[in-house]
């Protein structure tokens, strides 16, 4: 199998002073919890009508929003991901994870949708 290199949009060029571009991801710094605008929202879009609850606006780095993600699943005890700086977990939890987040201090979190 051939290694995959990542390059933006360039398959090969005969220049050789070409440098390639790469995609480099930039790690957000942290800011504190009183400062983040957390999102929760009930989502079904494109989940086979399965209930998720969406939690976005996190800004920080990724390890911090699995450990979020991994905490706020451990207390409502239920399955879920991180995926593209968003938690999902599975099922309506949305009063619950208000609360969470109130008392770990996401004090900017507030509920969307109906």
């Amino acid at each position: 199998m051939a290694k995959q290199k990542n390059r933006i949009n360039v398959v090969f060029s005969t220049n050789p002073d070409y440098q390639y571009e790469t995609e480099e991801k930039v790690e957000a710094d942290s800011i504190a919890p009183g400062q983040q605008k957390l999102r929760i929202a009930l989502d079904k879009k494109n989940r086979g009508g399965k209930e998720v609850t969406l939690i976005t606006g996190f800004i920080g780095p990724e390890t911090e929003l699995e450990d979020l993600g991994k905490m706020l699943k451990n207390k409502c005890g239920v399955g879920g991901s991180v995926k593209d700086s968003e938690v999902l977990l599975q099922g309506d939890h949305r009063d619950k994870v208000v609360k969470i987040l109130l008392e770990k201090g996401f004090t900017q979190t507030k509920k969307t949708g109906g």
